[in-house]
């Protein structure tokens, strides 16, 4: 792994369930070349953790500040976290 791979858990709030959250973060993420998951929560937010070099994890941060067009975000609570190792990015079940 690179030197300046970094590893962060995100949790979004908002109106981020039923728009396409989702699904847009996996189409950012391997883009942008990360791996990692992203889940719906049962309190109506949505969790992300993410692995890669550190401008594309900070660059997928910011991206979801704003979210998909459908998506309101409220807020986006961002901590680090141990690296889920290289794995892809895709979707989890809602936990």
């Amino acid at each position: 792994m690179s030197d300046d791979r970094i590893a962060r858990r995100l949790v979004i709030s908002g109106r981020v369930q039923g728009v396409w959250y989702r699904g847009w973060t996996v189409d950012q993420a391997r883009a942008l070349g990360l791996d990692g998951w992203v889940r719906n929560r049962t309190d109506g937010t949505v969790e992300i953790v993410m692995a890669g070099p550190a401008d594309a994890v900070e660059r997928l941060t910011a991206l979801c500040e704003q979210g998909p067009r459908d998506a309101r975000v409220d807020g986006v609570e961002a901590t680090a976290v141990q690296d889920p190792g290289a794995a892809g990015f895709g979707q989890r079940a809602t936990v």
